[in-house]
């Protein structure tokens, strides 16, 4: 199980990135923007880099949904390899079958 902290933490990335989609967005279509004046786009970097860091989508990390384990993530089934073979084992996953040969 990984620490409160640190999934709390991530999701606290998640809410942000959400709310400033938008924002952020417009401000990099005026970036590459190459027709608008030199003073604008510099400007809107500017803009940009004022916004918090956890807003950017690149700083969200993918948790499993059972342990918030961040390695061996599936992002098909949202959860890590560990917490699937589990579920699997006790029969929770329809389909899934624990292969023997």
């Amino acid at each position: 199980m990984a620490k409160t902290s640190m999934i709390e933490r991530d999701l606290k990335r998640r809410r942000l990135a959400k709310s400033y989609h938008a924002r952020r967005a417009k401000l990099k279509a005026i970036i590459k923007d190459k027709s608008k004046s030199a003073e604008d786009r510099f400007a809107a970097s500017l803009k940009l880099a004022e916004l918090p860091r956890n807003s950017s989508k690149t700083r969200i990390r993918n948790r499993c949904l059972v342990s918030g384990r961040p390695r061996g993530f599936y992002r098909k089934l949202k959860m890590s390899r560990l917490a699937l073979r589990q579920l699997g084992s006790e029969g929770k996953i329809p389909g899934l079958v624990k292969a023997s040969w």
